[in-house]
């Protein structure tokens, strides 16, 4: 029995996505195979078909989805076939997924696959970043880069309802809009106004508690040079390219603490997953966490996804369709 799925057999650009045919893959011990009804796209996915993070090839894209279990491998305990989930993967833009039973979670009532697929990449490295790599507490002043993405507008919600003040920064007024919505208090343009100017300005001459920077490259400097002493920099993606030779002597300059973390690193455990999820979707039911889906593409147009996403044309999350 096959499959279409998306696979790449050499790393590139778009052109290096081809919708194929593959065996529909089997659940080994402890793992569920899913339908899948919505599938997440991420950034990290880019780095994965560009080889910035460099996989084993062939490689089938994709890193979550949400749908309904067609088959369980020997030993699961927690799935039976028929249920509604939302899932971590390793081979996510296809017709069906393999999920290990510590990485997958049932949709509550209130969580439709489409909004399962959206939240669970970002959602949970949202929510664990801001829990974990620097917990964010009420009053902290916190800079947000790309405020108006996927992952940025997570962050400046979970960071409010923390009680932080958000600074977003966004590069169009229609952006700056929609992070306002989001709930940040402040919005720089990142194109016409100098951030780290007016972060000083905005925190009396402090700078920012932490930073949440997934550009990278671009905006290093800037999210270094906007911190109070003793600050935080989370620094999570390379939207703009990787950040490469890092004097560490830097740090001492405002005896700043520098992450580079994973979402992975938060979540080996089932104990550690299952809480993280529930909260997640908690939230989400509650009407706390507002999941933006910008668009959504069948899944033979992986590549204008792709494209729209590196030529941040997206504001919110992108999804695939089977």
């Amino acid at each position: 029995m096959s499959m279409k799925a998306i696979q790449i057999e050499k790393t590139g650009g778009i052109e290096v996505l081809k919708y194929t045919d593959v065996p529909i893959p089997k659940p080994a011990k402890s793992e569920i195979l899913v339908k899948n009804h919505a599938i997440g796209v991420n950034y990290i996915d880019t780095y994965h078909r560009t080889g910035l993070y460099a996989l084993p090839l062939p490689l089938i894209l994709g890193r979550e989805g949400a749908g309904v279990v067609e088959a369980i491998g020997e030993g699961v305990a927690d799935f039976k076939v028929g249920d509604r989930v939302a899932y971590l993967t390793s081979a996510g833009y296809a017709e069906y997924g393999v999920s290990t039973e510590d990485k997958a979670a049932k949709l509550p009532d209130s969580v439709d696959f489409d909004l399962g697929a959206a939240a669970l990449l970002q959602g949970l490295t949202a929510l664990s970043f801001v829990k974990e790599a620097y917990k964010v507490k009420p009053n902290d002043w916190i800079l947000v880069h790309a405020a108006a993405g996927g992952a940025g507008l997570l962050f400046t919600q979970l960071c409010k309802h923390f009680g932080a003040k958000v600074i977003g920064t966004t590069s169009t007024p229609e952006k700056a809009e929609i992070a306002r919505k989001a709930g940040a208090d402040h919005v720089i343009n990142y194109a016409q106004e100098d951030v780290v100017a007016e972060v000083k300005k905005l925190t009396n001459g402090e700078g920012v508690h932490a930073v949440f920077d997934g550009v990278g490259k671009q905006t290093f400097d800037i999210s270094l040079a906007s911190l109070r002493r003793c600050g935080t920099l989370v620094s999570y993606g390379n939207a703009s390219g990787k950040v490469d030779n890092l004097d560490i002597t830097r740090l001492s300059a405002g005896n700043y603490l520098l992450l580079r973390p994973t979402l992975y690193n938060y979540i080996v455990t089932k104990e550690e997953f299952q809480p993280l999820v529930k909260e997640l979707f908690d939230l989400i039911g509650a009407k706390k966490l507002d999941i933006k889906i910008f668009k959504t593409y069948p899944l033979e147009n992986a590549a204008q996804a792709h494209q729209d996403l590196e030529g941040r044309k997206t504001t919110g999350k992108l999804l695939l369709k089977p």
